[in-house]
């Protein structure tokens, strides 16, 4: 085998296993958010790429370059399917924010911005403490952080995935 064709074929693999990898990732995010199509489809894809990717391997096992190039794809596919979700996340976030002093001033920015801002009395364990709990996109979620951090830098901010079951959820923008 020559360079160019070792090359060629590490180069195949590492991108096949970007692109399966990170439809792995986007897929188990789907299916912990209960979209059990989208999983399927973004399933059957990442193996279809996965099988084309193990045949290569398997067909030129004496090559340890595309070991590498299997390795190094699973590395960076698991960076762009967490980057992908996080630039254009679907679902929702459920995001608690406790700040010493500027409770109301974060509440209102963040009302000024379209968010829907519910405020909870809490129980510290020197004194009491305002709870900001806000329901938003996946998708707003570097921009409620931002706004927050402008404001108090030393706020306590908290986020998790949630999955809606019933009602309302404030969202104008």
């Amino acid at each position: 085998m020559n360079i160019l064709s070792l090359g060629a074929g590490m180069l195949f693999i590492m991108c096949a296993r970007i692109f399966d990898v990170s439809l792995g990732t986007l897929r188990m995010l789907n299916v912990v958010k209960g979209n059990k199509y989208k999983a399927a489809v973004l399933g059957f894809i990442e193996v279809l790429i996965w099988i084309a990717a193990m045949r290569y391997i398997m067909q030129n096992l004496d090559n340890m370059w595309n070991i590498l190039g299997y390795s190094a794809g699973f590395a960076l596919g698991t960076i762009a399917g967490v980057s992908i979700e996080n630039k254009f996340g679907t679902g929702y976030l459920q995001v608690y924010v406790i700040s010493k002093y500027y409770t109301d001033a974060i509440a209102d920015k963040l009302r000024s911005l379209k968010f829907g801002v519910t405020i909870v009395p809490g129980e510290g364990a020197r004194s009491g403490v305002a709870v900001l709990v806000l329901i938003v996109l996946a998708k707003r979620r570097s921009e409620v952080i931002k706004t927050i951090e402008q404001i108090d830098p030393a706020a306590f901010i908290s986020v998790q995935s949630v999955i809606p079951y019933r009602g309302f959820i404030h969202s104008r923008k």
